[in-house]
């Protein structure tokens, strides 16, 4: 097995990032059922602990992606059942940059999902999402890298991304896939949105593309459960199959508030 080699002076939470990444890139590679690695190897290949990397196991197994069975070992779970939600939001968002990296390799999960090879660079955007100056979600983006040539993070804290890629890169996108399911904050999380270790939460991952069919985005993004709620407005129709959703949007509202205009898809 290669021992994968760990970033100089890797902070904490770098390290159950760079756990995490490996982890959901070895699940791309299994099937429903099998079991991941053996505690002791990965651990030694990724030149952590074992209790930092069971910690790592433990997040996923919450999150429904594996599944540990007592004195056996810790496997692959079923997929979670999937409903399609099209629509739309309104509105604005300000933005904190974190973390920016302008080339960043894209490895296997990510190149999947922009449909680009493992070694190709990729910027990698990590943002803190306020609203009235509070923390209510935290955001990864990764972008081509031969797609934004030059991008800075004081553009993505300044302004909308989207609108960035409009107005500066000729790149204007179409259409969008979205998954959203619950999930809970780990201590990283927990510390940027000021909420206790394990607090719920929503976990949207979205995957954009331009007109041409280019994937130019790959999003991740954790929203506050206690912050934030969906409102979906649906357009139905009745025929010889039965009733079914022709159209519908969703908006996102602070919990206890007025509706708010939140638009994940042209933030601030």
């Amino acid at each position: 097995m290669v021992e994968i080699p760990a970033p100089a002076k890797e902070s904490r939470h770098g390290k159950r990032r760079r756990v995490r990444e490996h982890l959901l890139d070895v699940l791309e590679a299994l099937r429903v059922g099998e079991p991941i690695p053996p505690e002791r190897a990965l651990a030694e290949e990724l030149g952590v602990s074992r209790p930092t990397l069971r910690s790592v196991v433990d997040e996923l197994v919450r999150e429904g992606l594996l599944d540990r069975r007592h004195g056996s070992g810790v496997y692959v779970s079923r997929p979670k059942v999937a409903q399609r939600l099209p629509g739309d939001v309104d509105g604005a968002w300000s933005s904190r940059i974190l973390e920016f990296e302008p080339a960043h390799p894209a490895g296997a999960r990510i190149g999947r999902r922009l449909n680009r090879s493992p070694a190709d660079p990729v910027v990698r955007i990590m943002r803190l999402r306020l609203v009235d100056g509070e923390p209510v979600s935290i955001e990864q983006l990764y972008v081509p890298y031969d797609l934004v040539p030059g991008l800075t993070g004081e553009e993505l804290a300044g302004g909308s991304f989207y609108r960035t890629l409009v107005e500066t890169y000729g790149i204007e996108p179409a259409t969008a896939s979205q998954s959203i399911e619950p999930t809970v904050v780990d201590a990283e999380e927990a510390a940027l949105l000021k909420v206790p270790v394990h607090t719920p939460a929503l976990l949207f991952e979205r995957v954009t593309r331009a007109g041409d069919g280019r994937v130019v985005e790959f999003s991740r993004s954790v929203y506050r459960g206690d912050r934030y709620r969906i409102q979906s407005e649906l357009t139905l129709s009745t025929h010889a199959a039965g009733l079914t959703v022709v159209n519908s949007s969703w908006s996102a509202a602070a919990e206890g508030t007025e509706q708010l205009s939140l638009n994940p898809y042209d933030a601030a």
